[in-house]
C-alpha cells in the first residue's frame, strides 16, 4: 500500500495529458482521461485525491463535470483545479469562483503546474 497521491487529468488533448503525466508522473500517480464520461468511472472505480480538468471538452463540459463531482457524496471533497486555454473573462471568472481549488491557463510551466498541485495537495 503506498501514500503516494492520486491525481485524476482530464483533458480532450492527448498531447496535454502527456505534458500533465511528464511533468508530475516522477512525484504522484498520475491518471490520465480523454472525456468526463471515462473520469466518472474513474472516481466511482478508487480514491483520487485531486482532479486536475480542463473546461471546454465535448459532449460533457469542465463545469458540467465539475458539478457533478460537487453533487456526488464520495467524491465531493475532491479538489478540482480547472486548466484551460479559455481566456474569455467571463469564464475565468466563473472557474474561479466554482469552488474549484484553482486555475491554471494553458500554455502552464512544469514550476506553475507543480506550485497548484503542491499547494492543494500538500499545503504548500
Amino acid at each position: 500500500m503506498t501514500d503516494e497521491k492520486i491525481i485524476l487529468a482530464i483533458d480532450d488533448m492527448p498531447e496535454v495529458l502527456t505534458t500533465i503525466n511528464e511533468i508530475l508522473g516522477a512525484e504522484y500517480d498520475v491518471r490520465l482521461v480523454k472525456s468526463a464520461a471515462a473520469a466518472m468511472t474513474m472516481l466511482t472505480a478508487g480514491r483520487v485525491d485531486l482532479i486536475l480538468l480542463d473546461i471546454d471538452m465535448p459532449v460533457l463540459s469542465g463545469f458540467d463535470f465539475h458539478e457533478f463531482v460537487r453533487r456526488k457524496p464520495d467524491v465531493t471533497e475532491v479538489p478540482v483545479l480547472f486548466i484551460t486555454s479559455i481566456t474569455n473573462p467571463d469564464v475565468v471568472h466563473k472557474a474561479k469562483t466554482s469552488g474549484a481549488k484553482g486555475f491554471i491557463a494553458k500554455p502552464f510551466t512544469a514550476e506553475e503546474l507543480r506550485l497548484q498541485v503542491s499547494r492543494v495537495l500538500e499545503g504548500g
